[in-house]
């Protein structure tokens, strides 16, 4: 990747969140399972979530929400680390849909941390934490999930 400054890095990313939330969002359409439906539009959610933060980023208006955000740290269990990029295909398996989210958030949480050491201010570095943050927590979730389901299943 080769940005002209963190303007351009900014507006990569925001595109990235709507990728991945158009796409989310396209793959519920073609999902039978209400579940999985549902699960998939809470992921397209919170993309659409990170979008408008980026795009305040770039608006200047981050405000009051980036100064009461509480940073924590989030336990990486890695289990995304172990998985390989997959394809969707609709009518995929509960199990697939998840390692392919959570390779999603490995990805997405790769990026945030790129521009979290290229950022240039402080309230620049601050989004960039907080979004690495929300990834972190996404990707969590995901695993756990993936973890769980594979528990049931006797794995």
């Amino acid at each position: 990747m080769s940005f002209k400054n963190l303007d351009d890095i900014i507006a990569f990313a925001i595109e990235k969140e709507k990728e991945a939330a158009d796409f989310y969002t396209e793959v519920s359409k073609q999902e039978k399972f209400s579940g999985k439906k549902e699960m998939l539009l809470e992921f397209s959610a919170q993309e659409r979530k990170h979008q408008a933060l980026l795009e305040d980023l770039k608006a200047g208006n981050v405000g009051q929400k980036l100064d009461d955000y509480k940073f924590k740290w989030i336990t990486d269990i890695k289990r995304s680390d172990y998985v390989d990029e997959i394809t969707y295909h609709p009518g995929m398996g509960y199990n697939e849909l998840l390692m392919l989210a959570m390779k999603r958030e490995e990805n997405a949480l790769k990026l945030y941390n790129e521009l979290l050491a290229n950022a240039q201010t402080d309230v620049q570095k601050k989004v960039f934490k907080m979004l690495c943050q929300e990834e972190a927590k996404h990707k969590l979730s995901l695993e756990t999930m993936y973890d769980d389901f594979m528990a049931e299943m006797g794995d």
